[in-house]
């Protein structure tokens, strides 16, 4: 198994939605990203998808959207995003998801050679820019909707990999630390990938190890629409295992 990530891929929900409003390099971005996909990942493959999935308000718009997503090759592992006002009852997702994908709520998802764990995640609260009460309540509950689902993996993972999703950074370049960042390093997390950011807040991400996880930025954009790999199977030339290339 080879693991991949790419977020943000906000497809349209039923909504009139085109994305180039947000400049030409979002032209047939579906497209795109569909002819990489098939073009890297096989059925033996997942693919983490953090978040901002679909525009859709209600699950029953979002359900061709998951159904697109789903006639591409591999595992799918989702998380909600800020924009994914349709991810309601998580039973009542799981229970109307396309076979080949897993939804991720205050749990853990086991892989075989990996543990992926994940959550929204929310702004986090800077020197420069702390939070109004309103949003330090938000990222309080979300560290502790993280924190579940770090235990839930803790228990699975038996000393495999962790890999953590959030939807929302967890650090930026001039600002590497957080309550989730400290999650992370606290449950011995490997890599974690992120979205979220696009267009000029690209350059505000960190990629990158940062005291023992390797972090990635796994918006649609800044991946040139491609799904980035994250593992491979032990002993493959240029496999990560726990975030390392090796020889």
């Amino acid at each position: 198994m080879s693991l991949f990530a790419i977020g943000d891929l906000h497809l349209p929900g039923g909504e009139d939605k085109p994305m180039n409003v947000f400049g030409s390099g979002w032209d047939r971005h579906f497209e795109r990203i569909s002819d990489a996909w098939r073009a890297d990942v096989t059925e033996k493959d997942t693919v983490l998808i953090p978040g901002d999935i679909s525009w859709a308000m209600r699950l029953e718009d979002a359900l061709p959207d998951l159904e697109a997503i789903s006639l591409l090759p591999g595992r799918k592992v989702l998380i909600r995003g800020n924009h994914d006002y349709w991810w309601s009852s998580i039973s009542r997702i799981r229970g109307l998801l396309p076979p080949g994908m897993i939804a991720l709520q205050n749990d853990a998802a086991d892989l075989e050679e990996a543990v992926v764990c994940g959550s929204r995640g929310w702004m986090i609260p800077t020197e420069d820019t702390p939070l109004d009460p309103e949003n330090l309540k938000i990222y309080q509950r979300e560290l502790q909707r993280l924190r579940l689902s770090l235990e839930a993996g803790k228990r699975m993972a038996a000393g495999r990999p962790m890999i953590a999703m959030l939807h929302y950074p967890p650090l930026y370049a001039r600002e590497r630390s957080s309550g989730f960042t400290d999650l992370l390093e606290e449950y011995g997390v490997s890599q974690c990938v992120y979205g979220h950011l696009h267009g000029n807040g690209i350059r505000a991400a960190w990629n990158g190890p940062e005291r023992g996880v390797t972090y990635h930025l796994t918006s649609c954009d800044s991946l040139d629409f491609k799904p980035v790999r994250l593992m491979q199977e032990p002993g493959m030339p240029g496999a990560y295992q726990n975030g390392t290339a090796e020889n």
